[in-house]
């Protein structure tokens, strides 16, 4: 009997909607669901993953093409991750095999084994011990120096011999004279994994108490809670405690915190409390140490997983636990490509792996919000700070009353001086970095634009540059008009400007700055946060960058620059946002027994949403935002499905748009179909944005419809005169 060789269905990292099929021509059997197989695509070679075996294929089996080679003898993907990834293509409307890729590091998209590789050292080899040291030294001390440290015998790892100043170019000297080789580190000298450190764990609050029970209390399984803890409530040990019962249980936790760099607090004190059985997974990471944090999570060594949004995809082979701390920020979901909600993912892995999961923040989205309304999450509170300090109080600094130069106004600065007298620290929060937003002529009324955005530049004063915060390019800042050769003036403040200003008026003050330019330098964000907690700086101003969970126990005053760009925002979402943030900076102000002071400057001071949130009761706000949604149906009483595009010139992504519009207005149903519409930014990085909007009160008929459009879309030609992406639940417009 003949036997035919077997179908496997492969997700390919390529942009088209299905997997691919292959025959596997063997030997041995066909690799299992989750393996990766190298296959031919075009006149190249890809590296997929295989989803399923078929019986038979569509396309007849004399025109399909063999599999290469299988890479792995066990699946790297397990059954309930390759099920949440296909689930993911489904819902998001994205090919399987870009959304399968965005689950494993780069090095295992290339080829290399999930497996842990032993690390090397150096060790002399018989010819190398028969040398003489010290005659060596003389010729080349440190080749005898390599010599002298490696003569007891023992391998040492080439990180040690760089410590002791011995570099890789006498290693590679010693090595092709046949007197060194590499071979394996023992495990004790590559370094064992230390375990949790004896730390005292602090005295729980009442709240912190009734949230542990509650969460203990009742059936296994999934569970999804929703915890709204003030800002200084202790969130964070609330976490610590959780992870440490799964921990004594021998299952593993999944922490998702929205930018890792930001939260260097919250990793130190896992650290300190769990030892090294941690893995950290974040854009930060190289291609190497993103590897190795997804073995050890795969292998099961990894007992924590902490990382941002692409961590949700981390294998968990002995899953106990998902948390997601500032479920509310909007940096969960992905903007570009595979557009993904990690928090979302998040609550879909928990359900699906039968584990509870708990999403947290003093400022819930609405959202989560909702569901804890409808009782499909239990919903939990933490309303008290820790300490004695309480809340702080927050005061309203009408600008229409009250001059600001540079972005201080007088009250505020009086303020500042208090705080200062007191031996206190003051942390500034101005959403715009930068010097100055515009650098505008008086004479002929024009205003420095970037050629590729619709978007005016950005004063950098420090590095004499305009920059457009947008695209990126960049121009030498000049003082002169190209126009009419008048001198142009720098109006309104960014960061940059504001910290002058402050050194100016503070000359003995010790200020720093935390935003974007100054993160990118590598160590500066680590040093600038170190020097606020040691109360080496006295001033803070910065970006949203404040707002990331930090804890600083001696700011007493925090000073929001504006908050007028959000109340005057128009995205629907606009309100929501503000709110989030501002009671998110406020929350920096005074903790344990320091008493805070926050205050906000705005031209808008009657505006409903300021009288609302000087209350700081964020519940009255979001059930007053949640009735506005209900009479408007938006979310969460409607869902949304974004259809872009964008191309060099205006009228491809429009009419391209109109079509799809057209088709889908041509469908009777309930789903409506709002524009084409020109991007609120319509032109960026050079390219035209058009956006098209399906608005409907129920999932499956909008689902129905986007799918129905895409299978008719692709073959237009059209499509390929543009570049265009599906955005489903988008967290803006």
């Amino acid at each position: 009997m003949t036997s035919h060789p077997a179908v496997i269905r492969v997700a390919v990292p390529v942009p088209i909607p299905g997997a691919l099929d292959y025959l596997w021509p063997g030997p041995g059997a066909a690799p299992g669901p989750g393996c990766r197989v190298r296959v031919p695509l075009g006149k190249g070679e890809r590296i997929g993953i295989v989803l399923e075996h078929v019986s038979h294929s569509q396309i007849d089996a004399a025109r399909l093409k063999e599999a290469l080679e299988v890479l792995d003898s066990t699946p790297i993907l397990g059954p309930d991750l390759l099920e949440a990834l296909r689930w993911c293509a489904d819902y998001y409307h994205h090919p399987i095999g870009e959304v399968v890729s965005q689950a494993l590091p780069t090095l295992l998209r290339r080829g290399r084994s999930p497996m842990r590789e032993p690390t090397l050292g150096w060790r002399l080899t018989d010819e190398g011990r028969s040398q003489t040291v010290a005659l060596i030294a003389r010729r080349a001390p440190r080749q005898g120096q390599a010599l002298e440290v490696l003569a007891n015998g023992t391998v040492v790892a080439a990180d040690v011999l760089r410590e002791l100043g011995i570099g890789g170019d006498t290693l590679k000297r010693l090595a092709d004279k046949g007197w060194i080789e590499t071979s394996a580190l023992a495990e004790s000298a590559a370094g064992p994994i230390p375990n949790a450190t004896d730390v005292a764990e602090p005295e729980l609050t009442n709240d912190q108490s009734t949230v542990l029970a509650a969460m203990a209390d009742g059936p296994a399984g999934y569970r999804p809670f929703l915890l709204q803890g003030v800002t200084g409530s202790g969130k964070t040990e609330v976490y610590l405690r959780l992870i440490r019962r799964q921990l004594e249980a021998g299952r593993q936790s999944l922490l998702l915190v929205p930018e890792i760099g930001l939260t260097p607090q919250l990793v130190a004190r896992l650290k300190q409390r769990f030892g090294d059985r941690l893995a950290l997974m974040h854009s930060g990471l190289s291609d190497r140490e993103r590897l190795d944090a997804w073995r050890d999570a795969y292998s099961g060594e990894a007992k924590l997983i902490v990382g941002t949004r692409s961590a949700v995809f981390a294998p968990l082979p002995r899953p106990g636990l998902i948390i997601v701390d500032e479920e509310h920020d909007p940096s969960y979901k992905q903007q570009e490509g595979f557009r993904y909600s990690a928090r979302d993912l998040a609550v879909f892995r928990a359900r699906q792996l039968d584990v509870p999961v708990l999403l947290a923040s003093a400022t819930p989205s609405l959202e989560s919000f909702y569901n804890a309304q409808q009782r499909r999450y239990e919903f939990l509170t933490m309303p008290r700070r820790i300490g004695s300090a309480g809340i702080p109080a927050i005061r309203i600094i009408d600008l229409n009353r009250h001059a600001a130069r540079h972005g201080l106004s007088t009250p505020l600065v009086t303020a500042v001086e208090r705080h200062l007298a007191n031996d206190n620290q003051v942390l500034l929060f101005l959403n715009r970095r930068g010097f100055a937003p515009v650098l505008f002529c008086a004479e002929c009324r024009t205003a420095e634009e970037c050629g590729r955005c619709d978007s005016r530049m950005t004063i950098h004063a420090a590095s004499g540059q305009l920059r457009c915060h947008h695209c990126g390019t960049q121009k030498a800042l000049a003082w002169a008009c190209a126009h009419c050769g008048g001198e142009r003036i720098a109006v309104g403040a960014g960061t940059q400007r504001v910290t002058d200003e402050l050194t100016a008026l503070f000359p003995t003050a010790r200020i720093a700055r935390l935003d974007r330019d100054i993160a990118s330098r590598k160590g500066a964000l680590a040093d600038v946060l170190a020097e606020v907690e040691q109360g080496d700086t006295q001033i803070l101003v910065g970006t949203q960058m404040l707002t990331k969970g930090h804890d600083f126990p001696r700011v007493t005053m925090v000073g929001v620059l504006s908050a007028d760009q959000g109340l005057l925002g128009t995205d629907f979402r606009s309100n929501e946002r503000l709110a989030q943030t501002l009671l998110q900076v406020a929350g920096r102000a005074g903790r344990r027994d320091q008493p805070g002071e926050v205050l906000i400057q705005t031209h808008h001071p009657t505006h409903p949403l300021l009288s609302c949130l000087i209350q700081q009761d964020y519940t009255a706000f979001a059930k007053l935002a949640l009735a506005e949604r209900h009479e408007t149906h938006w979310p969460p009483f409607s869902h949304l499905v974004v259809w872009r595009a964008q191309a060099d010139a205006r009228a491809p992504a429009i009419q391209f748009l109109q079509r799809v519009a057209g088709e889908a207005r041509s469908e009777a149903g309930p789903v409506r179909t709002l524009g084409p519409a020109p991007a609120v930014m319509e032109r960026r990085g050079g390219k035209h944005r058009a956006q098209l909007l399906f608005h409907c009160s129920q999932r499956a008929p909008l689902h129905d419809l986007v799918s129905e459009l895409l299978g008719v879309a692709r073959s237009w030609p059209e499509t390929r005169r543009v570049r265009w992406s599906i955005d489903v639940d988008p967290a803006e417009l």
